[in-house]
């Protein structure tokens, strides 16, 4: 059998401390000074402040040669978009957390400054080995400005789950650029979710990329990833789980309802996956479960927060022993847009296919200057391959991100960026 005991925090997270008001009463490591968040220091009563995390990063930054916290991107207000790297940055394979996307689901945000502490201040050998063939990356706070104002959308009023090929966001812009230029074999999307009793209100779901443009090999790998590694994880730390956006029947388990989760592109998890990333989805329960949280609002925190973190083990564990078999499936996906053969889906998900196809895609769509001028930007951070001309541009689909372009340029895709020509004979 294979062992899947958690790479970190492996006595703060069991399940007896997940599910007590004890769980924040002492450093992850006895006997060292460590930084501590400001949920941590309140024993989960608040969340963590901006100021409190720069001091927090700042801190953990300085704590070891492995750590780098770079500045990414700034908001309409003015904030940092952070990127935090642990492990060297010539390793292999790469693990990318992005945590609260949506201004108003802090839970997994604490969960990530936590991890980037346990990670930096390891002095597990197993840990220390996992950093040495892995590079995690974290965007720490990924909707700073609807963090202060407890918002789900930014400043802009945008949500910036929905805005992941238009990227109108700097949020949105700051993370393609870090899937463009890192090109991380795993992304991991941690939010929250309000419960509907009695069909869907399980402490934790999960859902993978249901575009149908997600490589086969890629698509399995999200798969394992939420059904083998982060549901039995959650599950074994005392938490009941499910799939993210089907509500089911209490009784019998069938599904009842789909309310969301469908292959929209737009959505990280499914960019993520047209991009040759594993993705995945998590959200964990934001309403109080019991009495005691009911009475205390900190412990239904620290609940949302422990079952991030148990997730979280789950992740780093598959990253840690399917390394080979991810590093083969995103190998395989980058590089088959080259032989230019396939379909094209602008429509459709895994559970429910039906959309329009491409069956024989163009071989590129040619730009106008006015077009290219107004889309160029976002060609460039979405990494798409672009031949410059005097009178505009012609995009290719012989590229790594042949699924994406007409995603992008087709009048038929729905979110497409513009309406460009389609030509058959290059």
């Amino acid at each position: 059998m294979i062992s899947r005991a958690p790479l970190i925090r492996t006595a703060a997270i069991s399940a007896v401390a997940l599910l007590t008001t004890s769980f924040f009463s002492a450093p992850a490591h006895a006997g060292t000074q460590q930084p501590r968040t400001g949920f941590e220091a309140s024993h989960g009563a608040r969340w963590t402040t901006e100021s409190e995390e720069e001091r927090f990063l700042t801190a953990v930054d300085a704590a070891s040669p492995s750590v780098a916290v770079d500045r990414i991107g700034t908001t309409e207000q003015g904030r940092p978009l952070r990127l935090v790297r642990i492990g060297a940055p010539t390793n292999t394979n790469s693990l990318l957390l992005i945590c609260s996307q949506h201004g108003d689901e802090p839970s997994g945000r604490e969960a990530c400054l936590s991890t980037v502490r346990d990670l930096a201040y390891t002095k597990d050998a197993r840990t220390k080995r996992f950093l040495r063939h892995t590079t995690v990356l974290v965007i720490p706070t990924a909707n700073p400005d609807g963090r202060a104002a407890d918002t789900r959308e930014n400043s802009q009023g945008v949500d910036i789950n929905r805005d992941h090929i238009a990227l109108k966001t700097a949020e949105a812009r700051a993370t393609a650029a870090v899937l463009r230029d890192r090109r991380p074999d795993t992304v991991y999307d941690l939010h929250e979710y309000g419960a509907t009793v009695p069909y869907y209100m399980k402490d934790l779901l999960a859902l993978w990329p249901r575009n149908l443009n997600t490589a086969d090999a890629v698509h399995k790998e999200a798969r394992t990833l939420s059904d083998s590694y982060v549901r039995p994880s959650a599950e074994r730390a005392g938490f009941d789980t499910g799939v993210y956006g089907i509500w089911t029947d209490p009784q019998t388990g069938d599904p009842v309802k789909q309310v969301a989760g469908d292959g929209q592109e737009r959505i990280l998890r499914n960019t993520a996956g047209v991009k040759h990333s594993v993705g995945l989805l998590v959200e964990t329960r934001v309403d109080p479960l019991t009495d005691a949280e009911k009475a205390d609002p900190a412990v239904n925190n620290r609940r949302r927060v422990g079952s991030q973190l148990a997730a979280l083990d789950g992740a780093f564990a598959f990253v840690d022993q399917r390394r080979g078999r991810i590093e083969a499936a995103t190998t395989r996906a980058r590089l088959a847009g080259y032989a230019d053969r396939g379909p094209v889906h602008l429509g459709g998900a895994d559970n429910d296919p039906a959309g329009e196809v491409l069956a024989d895609p163009p071989c590129g769509y040619r730009l106008n200057a006015e077009q290219y001028a107004d889309v160029k930007d976002e060609l460039a951070l979405h990494g798409v391959t672009v031949r410059h001309g005097a009178d505009g541009a012609f995009v290719p689909l012989r590229q790594s991100l042949r699924s994406l372009v007409p995603l992008l340029l087709d009048a038929r895709a729905t979110y497409h960026l513009t309406e460009g020509q389609p030509v058959n004979n290059c």
